[in-house]
């Protein structure tokens, strides 16, 4: 390391936001950017540690004191050479990952670690704009097939790599577009859909073929795909909400999370025109689930001009700062304040949903009662206990953002049938090899709905397994 002291004299900076008054009137990024000399001087603070937590915490494995290194030398390709080792799409997890290795950063014992994932998105940019990521199609091909099951982080890695082995690879996306989740699931003030559409264009280049607006299961049946491919790789992720089944769901005015951020995103797109019965211009917003997802709908809820914007949550208030039951160097459960939240919004924790209440079919409001938790002294569990403070918000609009069970295309898993039963998130062995032996799976399908770098990960061990199936073949 240049300086390996750099931790004790440099101070953490980041890049901070564009301006409230200014970035709710647009779906443009939120995160500025520091200037080169800035971002080196905050590369510099990676202090040797010798034990890179930050390494173990990357589900991608990423080096970052290596890449760091070079980053303060301003040695920027060689810094993205090695980034791109592991991760092949950092300007997505520069973006919108939640930077566990910044969690466990020896420097974060200080709660002031190394800014891994603005230096992250710094290298990237700094290397599209150079020239220096380009496409490389494969020299040679194999003459093996394989189709992707949709586009997301998942089915994208597995995709890359794949096709740098030389196997011809089709991506099936029952979308308009490709790029699952991270187009049509992350607002575009986290994510501008250019960022995706610059590597799609890539990916193309390189000789991977999109297929759009095609329902595997619907427009083309499984059994053509196993006739025409030798893998077939299921990256359908895990899009099936958890619902909320209490007195007054079906109201007009009660709806799912993904579903909201999907039509504005499409809107966005100019793919559809949006559902006037979810813009909350004028209304007053619930959003039930304190997650990135709630997070989501609150900031596009607070564009679309909504009245007010409250976000409740089952769990008690995590702490500020510190946990001291999620010990550096695990991820820490405290309190996050995310853009979305400086923006306006009413923050409430240990909150149950009773009921929706509602006039003619249409929703006017939400009972909800203050829960405790406490812990089961036979299993040392923690058990939900409602209180008697129970009362009624004024809500025109409700969403419920608490997370996902299951994957949602069940015409493609009835085809299949029993043989891998997705639905249970079962039957996926080590190599992410399904009981049907050509059908590999990978992302929030096999695992559940998780992180987009978790899914990156695990595209990227199918890619490895497909791979190894198809040579011994």
């Amino acid at each position: 390391m240049g300086n390996p002291k750099a931790f004790y004299t440099i101070d953490r900076k980041e890049a901070g936001y564009r301006p409230v008054h200014e970035r709710i009137s647009d779906f443009g990024e939120v995160e500025q950017t520091l200037n080169h000399g800035d971002r080196m001087l905050q590369a510099s603070r990676c202090m040797d540690c010798g034990v890179p937590f930050c390494h173990w915490a990357c589900p991608l494995g990423n080096a970052m004191p290596d890449y760091q290194d070079l980053l303060s030398k301003g040695k920027w390709k060689e810094a993205y050479e090695i980034l791109s080792r592991t991760d092949d799409f950092p300007e997505f997890t520069g973006r919108v990952c939640p930077a566990p290795c910044e969690k466990s950063c020896v420097v974060n014992i200080q709660h002031v670690p190394v800014t891994i994932r603005e230096n992250e998105a710094s290298v990237t940019e700094r290397a599209f704009m150079e020239g220096w990521i380009t496409a490389q199609p494969p020299i040679k091909r194999s003459g093996k097939r394989v189709a992707v099951i949709g586009s997301g982080p998942a089915g994208l890695v597995a995709a890359f790599r794949l096709n740098r082995k030389g196997h011809s690879v089709t991506v099936f996306e029952k979308d308009e577009q490709a790029g699952g989740l991270l187009r049509f699931g992350i607002p575009n003030f986290k994510l501008n859909k250019a960022v995706i559409d610059r590597r799609l264009t890539l990916l193309e280049m390189e000789g991977i073929v999109f297929k759009t607006g095609v329902l595997v299961g619907a427009d083309v049946t499984y059994k053509a795909l196993t006739d025409q491919f030798d893998a077939i790789c299921l990256a359908i992720g895990a899009g099936k909400p958890r619902d909320l089944p209490v007195e007054g769901r079906d109201l007009k005015g009660v709806y799912f999370a993904l579903d909201y951020l999907i039509d504005q995103n499409k809107q966005l797109a100019g793919i559809a025109a949006g559902k006037p019965e979810l813009n909350a211009k004028g209304k007053h917003v619930l959003v039930i689930g304190g997650g990135d997802t709630g997070s989501d709908c609150v900031g596009t809820a607070n564009r679309q001009g909504a009245a007010s914007v409250t976000q409740i949550e089952i769990m008690p208030k995590p702490p500020i700062g510190e946990n001291p039951e999620t010990p550096w160097p695990n991820y820490p459960t405290i309190l996050k304040v995310s853009s979305s939240h400086e923006e306006g919004c009413t923050r409430r924790w240990a909150l149950a949903t009773k009921r929706f209440v509602g006039e003619n079919g249409t929703l006017t409001g939400v009972e909800i009662v203050e829960v405790e938790w406490v812990k089961d002294p036979n299993s040392g569990r923690m058990l939900m206990k409602e209180t008697d403070k129970v009362e009624v918000l004024t809500v025109d609009l409700a969403f419920l953002a608490m997370g996902f069970v299951s994957p949602v295309h069940e015409g493609l898993l009835d085809q299949m049938e029993v043989a891998y039963d997705v639905r249970s998130n079962v039957a996926v062995n080590a190599q992410l090899q399904t009981s049907i032996e050509k059908v590999f799976a990978a992302g929030d399908v096999a695992t559940g709905a998780s992180l987009v770098v978790r899914a990156m990960a695990s595209g990227r061990t199918m890619a490895t397994c497909v791979h190894a199936f198809l040579t011994k073949k």
